[in-house]
């Protein structure tokens, strides 16, 4: 499986030309390292800590960030299985946020609290998947 924690330039530019004034869902598939992975100075990086006690402590530290944005989860799943897919994908944190906008989202990752607490993220994340989205009505039929 290719690792994938930070997008890249092309990727995070692709997503600054959309629309940044609609809402946004943004599914997020995680999987953790065994062992989180902090950088050697940062106080955590010889704490032992698992890949999700480390994403616990991101969710900790971001949540008044997103409180304060109006963005929130709106729905979380528990992982079982892939049926169409790469069979080497699995995920231990899969669910989705919504941000009032793109702009709210934008305003998350630029802001001095979550730059620091993205630290428990890069160190807790094995690879991610962060696909963004356009909320739509929901139906009854596929399509």
């Amino acid at each position: 499986m290719t690792e994938y924690i930070d997008p890249d330039r092309a990727q995070f530019e692709a997503f600054k030309v959309l629309d940044r004034d609609q809402s946004i869902e943004m599914l997020n598939l995680v999987r953790f390292r065994s062992r989180a992975e902090y950088p050697s100075g940062h106080e955590l990086a010889r704490s032992g800590l698992s890949g999700a006690q480390a994403y616990r402590n991101y969710g900790i530290e971001t949540a008044p960030i997103i409180t304060r944005l109006g963005a929130k989860i709106i729905w979380r799943g528990a992982f079982q299985t892939t049926l169409i897919g790469p069979k080497d994908e699995a995920w231990d944190a899969v669910f989705i946020a919504r941000y009032p906008s793109a702009h709210a989202f934008l305003e998350m990752i630029s802001d001095p609290d979550y730059k620091q607490a993205v630290v428990h993220r890069q160190a807790a994340v094995k690879t991610s998947r962060l696909i963004r989205c356009a909320p739509t009505e929901g139906g009854e039929i596929f399509g």
